[in-house]
Formats: structure tokens, C-alpha cells, sequence
């Protein structure tokens, strides 16, 4: 095929995409449609059409050899991805049969790398790959590549745009409309509040980013300052807000952060000698134990990406894909977990340590589970009671 065609078939399919979305978002039921799919509520770049892979079917049958090219490797949130998938991922589904090795490369945010390493992967023959928290846009030609080579690409918390890729996630803008919301409730409707962002850039951080500032548009009384870029590395996170309160000296009666970055925030607060002001907490087990010695401090936790269990979702969502089960639409969105300060006080042990890295998980049943998850195939099942055997290419 030449260049020509190739870019005449690529615009096609893109177009095909766009006019597709109603189709991919209306098989889904109703409640989940009003919820995670609402116009009003979601990233106008998020890839809402008819999935790439209704039809597809693995084209080796198990055990399968996975990539998964991550982005970054240099913070608590990425190593709690890497625990989920080596502790017990990779065991479970080696004892199922259904994969050999899963490959894993480092690109340290430069896209580049990341394009070289999944160009790679595909060479090596891996089956499928997962990429993560990516930029949206540039890794776009290496995915269509891996689908030229039958490798579908998934990409974990965050989307691509390539029409060729099946993203996972939390629905940020509902995420990052939640944290201002229930900050704008926290204060009182009026102050000033500090925007801490992740990596921009990256789409989950920028969809966050979108639903942050529309519920700050509400609440004309709030003067919001930023955003900084904490790139949701809580030592990064605390170097800027500190740097940020020494210039900028008067009140401040809110911090807006995304994790991981939260336990930088209140190590800041502390070092700065300021009142400690309400910050949004999401899942980092550090900053949910000072919340477990001051239960007065907040009224609430919101659980945006607890790691384990996100990246749970998007490797079920790839089993099940391999398996022929047929994603209906681009993107499977779930909903952010709200933990009030009793579910906190019942969660979170009495003897937790303000300095952990850990995070908290409200458990891939609770974010997304096997039957949540049938409502985005067109033939589902349970992926851990498919047979091997049954692959067409098995005999």
C-alpha cells in the first residue's frame, strides 16, 4: 500500500471514528451512559467511537507474551503499577495459561523512546501492548503500526487518539469536577485555592485539569491561582507549592493536587508554617494517615487512579480482548470513589504511618469488576474461565 492510500484509509477510518461515537456510547446501558458518557462531563478529545477490535481475535493463541511500554518510572503511583503486576498479574494469569512473559520498557517522558520501545516490542512479537498515562497524540503512528502487525494497544489510564487504540480510565473531568466541587463545598464557596496539577500534557492530568476548573467557574467568590505542575511526584509537588507560598505571601485557603503528589502538599503546608488548609486527598496512604490523626482535617477522600486497581482494569480489559470478547467503544470509563471520614476511620489502621508510599485500593471489584466490565463487550465472559484450547489458532 502506498503513502497515498495510506493516509486516505487512516483520514477514513478517523472519520468513521467521529461518526461512530453516538453508536459506541448508545450500546452501552443507560445508567452508564448518563454517568461516565454525559457530553457535559467528558474531555472533548476522548475517543468515544466504535472499537478497532469488535472482530478481533488474537492471532497466536495463549499463552501470550504482553508489553507493556510504560512512560515514567519515578513515582510511588508507577511503582504500585509495577507491585500489582509482577506480585500478582503476572503469577495469576501464568497459572491460568494464558501468558508467557510480559516485557517491560521505561521512556522516562520522552515520546521518542516511547515510540522506539513500542515499535520494538512489536518487532519482538509480543501479542498485545499497555501503555501508560501517555501523551495523547504522539504515540499515534506506532499504534497504528502495532494494528498493522495484528498488536492491539492498550493504553491504562489516560487515552490516545489513535482509533486503534482501547484506553481505560476513570472519567477525569467527573474526577476532577468532584475534587472542585467538594473543595468549593470544603471552604465555605469563596478564598483562594492554588491549582496543582500533574504532568501537562499528559491526558489524564489535562482531563482532570478540564473538570477542575468547570466546577471553579461556579463559584465566582474563588480566585483560583496556578496551575503548577507537581507531575504527580510528591517531591516535585512539594518543592513547587514551596516555592510557590514563598512568593506569594498572602492567604490561601485551599490546595487543589492531583496524586501523587498530596503527601508533597502537606509536607509543605508544615515546612511553610502556614494554617493547614484543606488539600484534596486522593489515594496515597501517607496523606490519608494524617487524615487518620486529625480526623477533623477533611470531610472526604476522593480515589481518582488507585494504581493496583487501575491497572487491573486495563490488562482485563486486554485478556478479555485477546480473547475475542469484543470492546464496543474506544474508551471504558469508570467512576472516581468518594471515602467519607467514617469509610476512611474503617479503612485506614490506627497505627499507619504519615511517611508511607503505599497506596490505598478500593479493590478492582469495587473499580471496576467483571461485571461492570460486561457492559462494554459484545459477547462477554469471564475472562479467567477461557480455555486455551478453544483459541481458533490453537490446533
Amino acid at each position: 500500500m502506498n503513502a497515498a492510500v495510506l493516509r486516505m484509509v487512516t483520514v477514513c477510518a478517523l472519520a468513521l471514528a467521529a461518526t461512530g461515537a453516538a453508536a459506541g456510547v448508545d450500546e452501552l446501558p443507560e445508567d452508564i451512559r448518563e454517568k461516565l458518557y454525559n457530553p457535559e462531563l467528558m474531555d472533548p478529545n476522548q475517543p468515544l467511537g466504535d472499537s478497532a477490535y469488535r472482530d478481533f481475535v488474537a492471532k497466536n493463541p495463549p499463552p501470550w507474551t504482553i508489553g507493556y511500554a510504560s512512560s515514567y518510572a519515578g513515582n510511588t503511583w508507577r511503582a504500585a503499577v509495577m507491585d500489582r503486576l509482577q506480585n500478582h498479574l503476572i503469577p495469576k494469569w501464568k497459572e491460568l495459561g494464558m501468558i508467557d512473559e510480559v516485557i517491560v520498557t521505561q521512556s522516562n517522558l520522552n515520546d521518542a523512546t516511547q515510540i522506539q520501545q513500542i515499535r520494538q516490542l512489536v518487532d519482538q512479537g509480543v501479542d498485545a501492548i499497555i501503555v501508560c498515562c501517555s501523551n495523547p497524540t504522539a504515540l499515534n503512528a506506532s499504534v497504528e503500526y502495532a494494528y498493522s502487525k495484528g498488536v492491539p494497544v492498550f493504553s491504562g489510564i489516560g487515552y490516545l487518539t489513535s482509533p486503534y487504540s482501547v484506553n481505560s480510565s476513570a472519567n477525569f473531568v467527573v474526577g476532577g469536577r468532584m475534587m472542585g466541587e467538594w473543595m468549593a463545598n470544603e471552604i465555605g464557596g469563596k478564598g483562594r485555592v492554588l491549582n496543582v496539577e500533574g504532568i501537562p500534557g499528559a491526558s489524564a492530568s489535562d482531563s482532570q485539569n478540564v473538570g477542575i476548573e468547570a466546577a471553579m467557574a461556579e463559584f465566582p467568590d474563588i480566585k483560583v491561582e496556578g496551575p503548577i505542575a507537581g507531575m504527580w511526584t510528591d517531591q516535585v509537588a512539594q518543592a513547587e507549592i514551596q516555592r510557590w507560598l514563598a512568593t506569594n505571601p498572602g492567604q490561601l485557603d485551599g490546595i487543589i493536587i492531583q496524586s501523587a503528589s498530596e503527601l508533597g502538599a502537606l509536607r509543605a503546608l508544615k515546612q511553610s508554617g502556614r494554617p493547614m488548609i484543606p488539600i484534596t486527598i486522593g489515594s496515597e496512604m501517607g496523606a490519608l494517615c494524617y487524615w487518620r490523626k486529625n480526623p477533623d482535617y477533611v470531610s472526604a477522600a476522593i480515589h481518582t487512579w488507585p494504581p493496583g486497581d487501575d491497572f487491573e482494569m486495563i490488562w482485563n480489559i486486554m485478556m478479555r480482548t485477546l480473547q475475542g470478547q469484543g470492546p464496543k467503544i474506544q474508551s471504558i470509563l469508570t467512576s472516581p470513589v468518594m471515602m467519607t471520614r467514617e469509610e476512611m476511620l474503617a479503612a485506614i489502621p490506627e497505627d499507619c504511618s504519615e511517611d508511607s508510599d503505599q497506596w490505598y485500593h478500593p479493590g478492582i471489584e469495587a473499580w471496576a469488576g467483571k461485571e461492570f466490565l460486561d457492559n462494554f463487550f459484545l459477547r462477554p465472559a469471564d475472562p479467567e474461565a477461557y480455555d486455551p484450547a478453544s483459541h481458533p489458532a490453537a490446533n
